[in-house]
């Protein structure tokens, strides 16, 4: 399972994430604590928003750790919105265009997690595509495919129902094709503005997503950036997260629609 981190609030250097912590994303790439692999050595990316609407983004197929230019870049980047992670492949060679995050006009995505027969569904999955979004897929990933997917089905309008409409085609097909359906999928993914997460799985056994408050802003993570747990809210299996200009909000997320209501979640202050 992949790794990664997000962030949204008044403009931090990348590093505040990536490499300074006492487990940051570089930290994490070789010795993860809450995943079931300890290395996510398969390539490593960051997007990041600044003056223009499409997201910057630099991905390589190195270890995070052993790559001298991320830890520079992360040092002098100053954003308030990006995006950075830290690969173990579950499927898909390892080259750079299946390194995460993906991007597609102003909008950016990462994931962790996986869909189960993927290679039986994936000719299906992609028939969806209409040619524009088609053309664009340039790796060979299921995650790149979700999102490309999502954009389809009205991503940019609706965030969180084209996330639960792509979920749900996905588990009807596996239905169909395999004859069961297993989904696990914590994202996150942004269009400059807000940022978004989803944490969901149809075994209620989600890849794990907290959440915490960095300077003027939050982050979002696979797993804890130092060892301080109280300064970390774990998300509850079956949610989306949007922080955006009011602060953050968490509401149930599935494939079918949810009564909107409050989780009882305490983000620390």
């Amino acid at each position: 399972m992949c790794r990664w981190a997000a962030y949204r609030g008044t403009p931090l250097y990348l590093e505040e994430l990536v490499s300074s912590p006492a487990h940051s994303l570089i930290e994490q790439s070789h010795c993860a604590t809450r995943a079931k692999t300890a290395t996510n050595g398969d390539g490593f990316g960051i997007a990041w928003y600044g003056d223009h609407p499409e997201p910057g983004r630099y991905r390589d197929t190195l270890p995070a750790w052993s790559d001298c230019n991320l830890k520079s870049l992360a040092r002098q980047i100053r954003s308030p919105l990006f995006l950075a992670h830290v690969r173990a492949a579950t499927g898909g060679g390892t080259r750079r265009d299946n390194c995460h995050p993906f991007t597609f006009g102003n909008w950016s995505f990462m994931h962790n997690g996986q869909i189960a027969g993927f290679e039986r569904l994936r000719r299906s999955m992609e028939a969806m595509l209409d040619d524009e979004l088609f053309n664009a897929r340039g790796g060979t990933t299921d995650s790149e495919l979700m999102f490309l997917l999502a954009l389809q089905f009205g991503l940019r309008q609706t965030p969180m129902s084209a996330m639960a409409e792509m979920i749900r085609f996905v588990e009807s097909l596996a239905e169909n094709i395999i004859g069961s359906a297993l989904v696990r999928y914590t994202a996150a993914f942004s269009d400059g503005k807000s940022l978004y997460a989803i944490r969901y799985a149809t075994d209620r056994k989600a890849p794990t997503l907290y959440a915490s408050p960095v300077g003027k802003g939050y982050c979002l993570v696979s797993e804890p950036l130092n060892d301080d747990i109280d300064a970390w809210a774990e998300i509850p299996d079956g949610s989306a997260v949007t922080l955006g200009e009011t602060g953050l909000d968490i509401a149930p997320f599935g494939p079918e629609p949810a009564i909107a209501r409050p989780l009882p979640l305490v983000i620390p202050a």
